[in-house]
């Protein structure tokens, strides 16, 4: 597994439209674009910055897992997603070095990426997110 970079931070939020005016009318940032994943009950925006990019999350449902993370924890970080160039692999990797995994096999994630995610308990606490997407 080759790890290339930060591909981006998820932070979950209540509101999209109303955490958006932060990002762009007060850092600049710009974002490129909302989308809706309906198989993990979020709606995401994401905004470049540099090489990376902000990913803003807001749950489509009250029982989503971002409405559980607010509910839990209030908005914030949620996850770091890392870009791998084989998720595949990465995956029997991680699986292979004793990290327990959430997803045993990719799925579909925002932009087209396949990911899959470590579960915390082998993180430190932290949710890993493993990216393969093109660009």
């Amino acid at each position: 597994m080759k790890v290339l970079k930060l591909d981006h931070i998820g932070i979950a939020v209540k509101d999209l439209q109303e955490s958006l005016k932060f990002y762009e009318e007060i850092l600049g940032l710009k974002c490129e674009g909302t989308e809706v994943v309906e198989e993990q009950k979020v709606r995401v925006a994401f905004l470049p910055v540099g090489d990376t990019e902000v990913e803003l999350l807001e749950s489509t449902e009250e029982d989503g897992p971002i409405a559980k993370f607010i509910e839990k924890k209030g908005e914030g970080i949620q996850h770091l997603a890392f870009r791998v160039d084989n998720i595949e692999a990465a995956i029997e990797e991680m699986k292979e070095k004793g990290v327990r995994m959430i997803d045993e096999k990719p799925r579909y994630g925002a932009g087209g990426a396949k990911i899959a995610f470590c579960h915390p308990k082998s993180t430190n606490g932290i949710l890993v997110e493993l990216s393969e997407r093109n660009g």
